[in-house]
């Protein structure tokens, strides 16, 4: 389990990604932190309704009174960052880091 003090240590500024090229997002592992409602399967669902994305993964980390600790991964063709973030804040969750991202170049 991740403690508030190793996540500030790991914790990574998440800015706006605005242009890759050619490039395309397929993978993503966030930390994500969202009250206890929706429950999660309907939450992993939820995300899954982004049009680029192909799979969600997500594992609960750590839960308090008010909110739960989840590592999400995103499979995807093109996820698009700051779409995928608009997303998530409107089930009350916040992006804490962004873990892991591997991206591919497309042919132009």
């Amino acid at each position: 389990m991740y403690h508030s003090e190793d996540r500030r240590r790991r914790n990574h500024t998440i800015g706006y990604v605005s242009d890759l090229g050619n490039s395309k997002i397929k993978h993503l592992v966030l930390d994500v932190l969202k009250p206890h409602t929706p429950p999660l399967p309907e939450f992993a669902s939820y995300l899954g309704e982004l049009e680029e994305v192909t799979k969600v993964d997500v594992s609960l980390v750590e839960m308090d009174e008010r909110t739960e600790s989840l590592r999400v991964v995103f499979h995807g063709n093109g996820i698009d960052f700051d779409k995928l973030r608009e997303h998530v804040s409107r089930y009350g969750a916040v992006i804490h880091s962004v873990d892991q991202v591997v991206v591919e170049k497309t042919e132009n």
